[in-house]
């Protein structure tokens, strides 16, 4: 069960079609909590930085269908705590020669003695 649904179908002007989309990307674009006009009243929903989307177009029948839909998460992200400045120093390797005779680059033989 959904905790809301709100669906609302009408004839529209292509200018008001433009407004309702403007008005929509505007919202988008601020984030957070957006209001928005949606005739008889104003829906608020609070809009997170990242999103879903899915963009669908039908054409049959002799119309054309254009559907936009945006999805986010109700819940905020769990967040992460902030990192803090403390630098923890590594221990410095230190240079110990090599014994005599060997290099470090060195391979061993592996040839069979006979």
């Amino acid at each position: 069960m959904k905790d809301l649904t709100f669906e609302q179908k009408r004839s529209l002007s292509r200018h008001e079609a433009a407004d309702q989309l403007a008005a929509l990307a505007d919202a988008l674009r601020e984030g957070g909590d957006a209001e928005l006009d949606l005739g008889p009243g104003t829906l608020g929903l609070r809009i997170p930085d990242d999103l879903q989307s899915e963009l669908e177009i039908e054409i049959g029948g002799g119309e054309i269908e254009l559907e936009i839909e945006l999805k986010w998460k109700t819940s905020p992200a769990r967040a992460t705590p902030p990192r803090t400045e403390t630098r923890t120093e590594k221990p410095q390797r230190k240079n110990t020669p090599t014994p005599a005779g060997r290099s470090r680059s060195a391979k061993r033989s592996t040839a069979k003695k006979a």
